[in-house]
């Protein structure tokens, strides 16, 4: 009964609460329109009927969690060095690479990782052809970065996501 109300009551819960945490208001108007903001997100979250996510392996996405917060944190402290260091001698590029990877899910997590970790940017994927364009804030060795990408990331999410 309840999921006809809040098809994804997680998703409600977790909007409600960043609101609440967002407007730093507890007052009942605050309340009332968390709560209308979560129950309205979540309709049209069902409106748009995705795929259940099957995870294989939660092992392998633990892993991933650990390599992607030191990824994240490492890249942290290079960008801020090139920043303050006036970043005069940093090369930005454009790297194309062929993924495996075409579960959508595994797809959309390998987004965020590569849009969270500061210096790099997801800016296009081309299903046809598995082709990702990434760009690289400072590129040294484009061959590394993709070797990094296939097999600190790509590999671990064919595992976690695909059979």
């Amino acid at each position: 009964m309840i999921r006809r109300w809040i098809p994804y009551p997680g998703l409600a819960t977790a909007l409600f609460v960043m609101w609440l945490l967002l407007t730093q208001s507890y007052s009942p108007g605050q309340l009332l329109l968390g709560i209308f903001v979560a129950m309205v997100a979540t309709w049209a979250m069902a409106a748009l009927r995705p795929k259940p996510s099957i995870v294989r392996n939660w092992g392998k996405l633990m892993q991933l969690g650990g390599i992607v917060a030191y990824d994240i944190l490492r890249s942290n402290l290079a960008v801020a060095r090139i920043i303050l260091s006036h970043g005069d001698d940093r090369t930005s590029c454009f790297i194309r690479l062929r993924l495996k990877l075409r579960n959508e899910h595994a797809l959309a997590v390998l987004a965020l990782i590569v849009t969270a970790t500061p210096g790099t940017a997801w800016v296009q994927f081309d299903r046809a052809s598995g082709i990702l364009l990434i760009h690289v804030f400072d590129l040294v060795d484009e061959e590394e970065w993709i070797r990094l990408l296939k097999t600190r990331y790509e590999s671990l999410l064919l595992k976690i996501f695909q059979s």
